[in-house]
């Protein structure tokens, strides 16, 4: 629970440490040490009645420390040299404005992403390593040369001539912060609500910024269809339930409803973009009320759409499994010899390729998979799920 809390909090933390004392780097490392007295003296004390406040004041006060110690600072340290940082009434949400100053257009689009979801998303270097599929070493890296490059960066929200080249790069970064809440890749539990509720939420912020932005209220609507999936993705013991066999009378009609009206209303006025095009592929799947009911050549159609505009290794296996949906098992297992070697070691293409086996007969080959897949997931509910499957064949 105080491991949670903490998430939730450091990106509401730092964000009042860079506007008060600017040092992107420097600050973060005084919230990582409040951080860590927190989860270490609130399970022995209990958790503070304004924890937030709390952590900003420990912060602040690991902040001042450091600039007392330079004396090349010495003017600055008599301006900042208070106890407490006060807490302002910012004009937009803070964690917004930290969202665009991790795109700076200083980073590269791989260090904005990874800083992001580290700084706002509360992912862990590991965590941030499996979505983008590269050594753990390679994420710390990008990080550590994304906060050196913020040095001296104001905390601002960007001027309008600058928030489109910073858009994809945002975008991306909620996609990923979503992503990690719905299907978490380790762990013992299958969703980390807190993380797709935040990237919800900011994704919510900036629609009401950019209400233009077709992207935006595509990516909004991709999650919202998603989301609402949820309640019915685990039995009560959290054991995995795939979307074939799923209670669909437990998926959220309110946000279906939502999502769908979103979608269909930005695919009339808005120049059609990827996350679009998701979120159009999850409505359909939302709208089949049994999972015989799925109109697979209208996915199918959709992802090739998806394919010819926003490339990828995932994008290319769901393709390849709605081409087994339509054209038959084997069609889609002769694809997969020819996906991107990215995925050679990933969990996801094992566990596609147990499943088409499994549709085509061949179970013994399929339990094989299954359990393929099993050994690459850290996610203990996904390993559970594979290894029932090879166990049931």
């Amino acid at each position: 629970m105080i491991e949670e809390l903490l998430r939730e909090l450091a990106p509401q933390v730092l964000a009042p440490l860079v506007r008060r004392y600017g040092d992107f780097d420097a600050c973060e490392d005084a919230v990582q040490e409040a951080l860590l007295a927190a989860s270490q003296q609130w399970p022995v004390d209990g958790v503070p009645d304004n924890p937030r406040s709390w952590l900003i004041t420990v912060a602040s006060r690991r902040r001042i420390e450091v600039l007392r110690s330079d004396v090349a600072r010495a003017r600055r340290e008599a301006a900042v040299a208070a106890d407490v940082v006060p807490e302002p009434a910012p004009s937009v949400d803070d964690s917004l404005t930290l969202l665009m100053l991790c795109c700076h257009p200083a980073l590269t689009p791989q260090s904005q992403v990874a800083l992001t979801l580290r700084a706002v998303g509360g992912l862990t270097t590991s965590e941030i390593a499996r979505a983008f599929l590269v050594p753990e070493a390679t994420i710390g890296q990008r990080i550590s040369r994304a906060k050196a490059k913020l040095h001296g960066a104001r905390f601002a929200l960007p001027p309008a001539s600058e928030q489109p080249e910073r858009l994809a790069a945002v975008l991306h970064v909620l996609y990923l912060i979503f992503n990690e809440g719905y299907t978490a890749s380790s762990g013992s539990s299958l969703h980390r609500v807190e993380l797709s509720a935040e990237a919800i939420r900011l994704t919510r912020q900036l629609r009401e910024q950019l209400p233009a932005e077709g992207e935006v209220a595509g990516l909004l609507a991709l999650m919202l269809l998603t989301d609402a999936r949820r309640p019915a993705r685990t039995t009560a013991d959290g054991a995995l339930v795939p979307l074939p066999e799923q209670d669909r009378s437990r998926w959220d009609a309110e946000a279906i409803a939502e999502g769908t009206e979103l979608i269909e209303s930005t695919l009339r006025t808005a120049p059609v973009g990827p996350y679009q095009l998701q979120a159009a592929i999850a409505a359909v799947h939302d709208q089949a009320r049994r999972a015989e009911d799925t109109d697979w050549r209208q996915i199918l159609m959709l992802y090739e759409l998806l394919e010819s505009t926003a490339p990828g290794p995932m994008v290319t296996l769901n393709r390849i499994v709605a081409v087994a949906m339509v054209h038959g098992p084997a069609r889609g297992l002769a694809l997969l010899d020819d996906v991107d070697p990215a995925l050679k070691d990933h969990h996801r293409l094992a566990a596609v390729r147990a499943h088409l086996l499994e549709l085509s007969g061949d179970l013994s080959a399929a339990r094989a998979a299954y359990d393929q897949a099993a050994r690459l997931t850290a996610s203990v509910p996904e390993q559970r799920y594979l290894r029932s499957r090879a166990n049931a064949l």
